[in-house]
């Protein structure tokens, strides 16, 4: 260098390869393609009621993937109504 010249680095590091900030990751939604389709081969809505009954526990955690992060109702400052409806046969279950 001569003088008072300064090189001056890009902050952070420096991109290499990758794709385009935005574009959709191909793999996810043949992945999601191949989850729907087989979804679908083994019932759709219900086989997923059958699960609902028979596997709660992984119902309830695949529900809570595909809810919206934040929900509001439309009751009083937002408030949310939950019913709670009992199936035919599940008097025993809890």
């Amino acid at each position: 260098m001569h003088g008072n010249a300064a090189v001056t680095q890009p902050e952070g590091p420096r991109q290499i390869g990758g794709s385009r900030k935005g574009c959709p990751n191909k793999n996810t939604k043949a992945l999601k393609d191949m989850i729907l389709g087989a979804l679908s081969k083994a019932g759709g809505e219900k086989y997923l009621l059958e699960q609902s009954r028979t596997n709660p526990n992984g119902f309830l955690a695949l529900v809570g993937k595909v809810l919206p992060m934040t929900v509001t109702g439309e009751g009083t400052g937002g408030s949310i109504v939950v019913e709670i409806v009992k199936f035919a046969g599940d008097e025993g279950s809890n």
